[in-house]
């Protein structure tokens, strides 16, 4: 048995077709979880609550944490570590692999050129300082030997069907396709690398499913090279057939727009990852298993077609 824990967003969904290629028994785990694949097990839990989610977890070989919380400081204190501690107990009593689905929150700001499996982790943002804690437990348990687990790291997201789990897709994409001015973050001549989505289920559906993949941490495939914040835009005008109209929000408007606007209160501490070049290196991902990430412009085609057309 395989099982998602947070199954319901776009990732475990993609991630659910992409298992069929290793086991038939697939169990996905959320609030309120939904068949991808004809034989699926549904489990609903809430997997805040230890012992919903140990027996969640129980029978399963691998477990997929793909859990996600409300974007704020508070839920992100009150339930990450908590999770993952119960999420690490429950798996080392059923004897389960671990794979964390993560992203680089907890990264160097200074070491964003070029971010790879050796990256500081020296995190200056809260949300940032929670991951460091959250992936120094998995680390722990890896380095002690009482855990098989591996961390599987994304940049940030782009691709098709993902909505709101994409600030590209939001704030530009989105933007764009209905006339708009699509809207980037401090600066438009920053590189910004962004995970394929596509590439980054397959990825983590395929080191699950690799024995010696564990025990170490892996960047997921994405493509080299990034665009800057006027390339993006202009792409992905080109491909809707817009004109490429962007406006750069510096951060002085964005904390004040979080006087009035949760979401944007709670973006004000990332904003870092636009004002120099955020650039993520899967190198490692893609000699061992010879893969190739989705060209950027390659997968902006793909998004538009999927969710434009």
């Amino acid at each position: 048995m395989q099982t998602i824990l947070g199954s319901g967003g776009a990732i475990g969904i993609e991630l659910a077709k992409e298992l069929t290629h290793y086991t038939k028994d697939i169990r996905l785990v959320s609030r309120n979880p939904k068949k991808v694949n004809p034989n699926d097990q549904l489990f609903p839990a809430d997997i805040t609550n230890k012992d919903t989610l140990d027996k969640s977890i129980e029978g399963s070989e691998v477990v997929y944490v793909l859990v996600g919380f409300p974007y704020t400081v508070t839920e992100w204190r009150k339930y990450w570590p908590s999770t993952v501690r119960n999420i690490i107990e429950s798996c080392k009593k059923h004897g389960a692999k671990v794979v964390f689905f993560d992203n680089v929150y907890m990264y160097d700001p200074n070491h964003l050129d070029g971010m790879d499996e050796n990256t500081p982790l020296q995190p200056c943002s809260k949300k940032g300082a929670i991951r460091k804690e959250v992936a120094d437990m998995i680390t722990k348990e890896i380095e002690t030997g009482t855990l098989t687990a591996l961390i599987a790291r994304s940049a940030d997201f782009y691709g098709p069907a993902i909505d709101r789990n994409s600030v590209l897709n939001e704030t530009a994409t989105k933007n764009l396709a209905k006339g708009g001015r699509a809207t980037w973050f401090c600066s438009l001549e920053k590189k910004h690398s962004y995970t394929f989505t596509p590439d980054a289920t397959k990825a983590t559906a395929l080191l699950g499913n690799t024995p010696d993949a564990y025990q170490q941490v892996w960047h997921l495939p994405t493509a080299p090279n990034p665009m800057t914040g006027e390339e993006w835009v202009d792409a992905i005008a080109k491909e809707l057939n817009v004109k490429p109209k962007a406006m750069a929000v510096p951060a002085w408007l964005v904390k004040t727009m979080g006087l009035f606007m949760p979401i944007m209160r709670e973006l004000g501490e990332m904003l870092y990852q636009y004002d120099r070049d955020y650039v993520f290196n899967s190198t490692k991902f893609e000699k061992r298993f010879n893969f190739t990430p989705t060209p950027y412009l390659e997968g902006i085609k793909k998004m538009i077609e999927i969710d434009y057309r």
